[in-house]
């Protein structure tokens, strides 16, 4: 709508940038005297509108961007090759719809609570049942995209509400969401729904390959944070990327709300971190992704403040980040030690076997933080029901003990119990 005053500027400004338009009077009385409707594309808008307030339409105006499905025009085409020549992102949206999604994103405070305690649940429920199926179904339903973004976005244009609310609402939800599923894990625990002693809940698939997160976990993180900056910046679906930022966050709150469940606080320690590294990663790319695609405060003089506090927090992020990070490290390095350890020991039990037996199975248990150490060794070994089991513990205990990886000061046994268990096998 134009404001009384200044038709002429506004449509000779349209004018001079090749842009059809449609004027209509407006008779109602008020401080406006016309509206006035054109396309644009998607990289003209934020250039026009910045043109718009230099001759006067300001905020107190009212300015409508709607989504269009198709402009049939030459001139149209024209403009959009234009505006693909000049602007760098040319596919990005305007500052002002930028802000506008993340607000809708970021949903209002008993939505936002209702959701983020159900989907915890059914990721709890899907966990503890090891199914896949259920554990994505949560992750449709969390809310967490939204404040992520919201919270990026408002850092790199300067609206500190808009970032605020974000960080409010991630804490919430983190607090809501390790409640709900505590709360939850220990119904079922209490009411004996679920009747599983803490080794068989932690020996559940779902479960088990969140206690020890390695830096592959780290690489999600990431891609989740730069896919839902560029989804959101380039105006498309963040619906699919919600879930993958909730694919990184929903299952290991699960596991540590189960851990709180069960008295288990060691095995809490490494989903718990995992949570952690992956709200700061999301948090952290999104910011240096919006910020490389040029998004800036509105006024120019606010560039400079928006510009320190992005790289202030992209510092504290960083930082951070850094000092959890290097327990996915040290965690991908204990996993490489103990798969190293459990194929050298394999091989010298089956080396020290009589001909006449095999080896059935061997279980190692694991102490220590991101540094596992192995504390017991249980090997059974099957032998002819006709004969005597062979006495092979002696030989296999010093061996083990030499081959097993050393603890990291006080994480972990200076020795590892060998336990050898015979089983009469009878083959035909």
């Amino acid at each position: 709508m134009i404001p009384t005053g200044k038709r002429n500027t506004v449509l000779e400004l349209l004018d001079e940038e090749g842009i059809d338009y449609a004027v209509s009077d407006e008779t109602s009385g008020r401080d406006y005297t016309a509206v006035v409707s054109f396309p644009l594309p998607t990289a003209a808008v934020e250039p026009v509108l910045e043109r718009l307030r230099e001759v006067g339409i300001e905020r107190d105006a009212y300015t409508v961007v709607v989504d269009a499905e198709t402009v049939v025009s030459e001139r149209f085409e024209a403009l959009e090759e234009q505006y693909e020549e000049t602007e760098e992102n040319g596919d990005r949206i305007a500052r002002e719809e930028l802000v506008a999604t993340a607000s809708e994103l970021a949903p209002q405070l008993p939505s936002f609570v209702l959701l983020a305690v159900v989907s915890a649940v059914v990721a709890t429920a899907g966990v503890l049942l090891d199914s896949p199926a259920v554990v994505v179904g949560s992750m449709v339903i969390a809310p967490l995209v939204g404040p992520a973004m919201a919270t990026s976005i408002g850092t790199v244009v300067d609206d500190r509400e808009l970032a605020i609310r974000g960080v409010k609402l991630q804490l919430l939800g983190g607090i809501l969401a390790i409640s709900s599923a505590s709360l939850f894990a220990a119904a079922l625990r209490v009411s004996g729904i679920v009747p599983l002693t803490a080794e068989e809940v932690f020996a559940i698939g779902e479960v088990r390959e969140r206690l020890a997160p390695d830096v592959l976990s780290l690489v999600i993180a990431l891609g989740a944070g730069a896919a839902g900056a560029m989804s959101i910046s380039s105006g498309v679906s963040t619906a699919l990327v919600g879930v993958m930022i909730a694919a990184a966050l929903v299952p290991p709150i699960a596991v540590v709300g189960i851990s709180i469940a069960w008295g288990q606080p060691l095995t809490m320690i490494g989903p718990l971190v995992l949570v952690l590294v992956n709200v700061l990663s999301i948090n952290f790319v999104a910011l240096i992704v919006l910020w490389q695609m040029g998004y800036r405060p509105q006024l120019w003089f606010r560039e400079e403040e928006a510009r320190s506090a992005t790289l202030s927090r992209l510092a504290g992020l960083g930082a951070i980040l850094l000092i959890l990070s290097s327990v996915l490290v040290g965690v991908t390095y204990g996993t490489h030690r103990t798969s190293t350890f459990e194929a050298e020991a394999q091989n010298v039990v089956v080396a020290e076997l009589p001909e006449e037996t095999a080896l059935i199975s061997m279980d190692v248990e694991y102490e220590g933080f991101p540094f596992q150490t192995p504390s017991r060794v249980v090997v059974t070994v099957g032998y002819p029901p006709d004969e005597t089991p062979p006495s092979v513990g002696d030989n296999i205990r010093p061996r083990i003990n030499e081959l097993a990886p050393k603890p990291f000061g006080p994480l972990g046994s200076a020795d590892v119990r060998v336990e050898v268990r015979y089983v009469a096998v009878d083959q035909p």
